[in-house]
């Protein structure tokens, strides 16, 4: 169901991709039993971070390596900006169901994750050193261009996402989304069980408001060296 080329070179510095492959779902616009879930989420982050500065923040695992990876290119860890707004009282925001159950994951595991709706994309998919020349259109609609030394995912049309330039327009998930793909990078220093148990949490979130869905793909691939 899912076709997945790794084309990392060993040279390149260590990364692994989730990917978590879901049918029969029903996104919804809102669902009560998932806004529920949602906010015990906020009081629980709340209860863990709020007291804490984003310079604490930094360091906690495994927000620390996503730090370390963005600096290295002169860019800002979004999720950390994130999870403080939430901390200090902000509140996650109301999107379709498949996107905030992916989103709830994330803000608790701190694990950069992407959706996209799968009967977009053309396989197989390529796991990859982005050269810097590749373009596409980002999320909100503008054009982008990856980063020389990004790690990135293709697929036989463009790029889907990159750690640092974030998921494309072409394959975003919608409301008539059925399949859902969710990727997660994890750079140098988090554990591969760690991905698998943040899949699970996007699986579980999913079942709230889409208790039939069908998990079709749970696997990790990447550098590991």
């Amino acid at each position: 169901m899912l076709k997945i080329q790794n084309e990392l070179p060993k040279t390149s510095s260590k990364c692994l991709v989730g990917f978590l492959v879901m049918s029969d779902i029903n996104n919804l616009n809102f669902s009560e039993a998932l806004d529920k879930a949602r906010c015990m989420l906020e009081e629980e982050i709340r209860g863990m971070y709020g007291r804490m500065t984003r310079q604490e923040l930094k360091h906690i695992y495994p927000m620390g390596a996503y730090v370390s990876y963005y600096k290295k290119f002169g860019y800002t860890y979004h999720v950390l900006q994130q999870l403080e707004s939430v901390a200090h009282g902000k509140n996650i925001p109301n999107v379709s169901a498949a996107v905030e159950a992916m989103f709830m994951a994330e803000l608790k595991n701190m694990l950069l994750t992407a959706g996209h709706d799968l009967e977009k994309i053309k396989q197989p998919l390529i796991i990859k050193e982005s050269s810097g020349d590749e373009s596409f259109t980002g999320i909100n609609g503008k054009p982008a261009k990856t980063v020389p030394g990004d790690i990135m995912i293709m697929d036989g049309e463009s790029v889907i996402s990159s750690i640092l330039k974030g998921p494309d327009s072409r394959t975003r998930i919608g409301s008539e989304t059925r399949q859902v793909l969710f990727t997660v990078y994890a750079p140098a220093g988090i554990d591969a069980m760690d991905i698998f148990r943040h899949l699970s949490d996007i699986e579980s979130n999913v079942r709230i408001f889409s208790p039939d869905a069908v998990t079709r793909v749970k696997d990790v691939h990447g550098n590991s060296q």
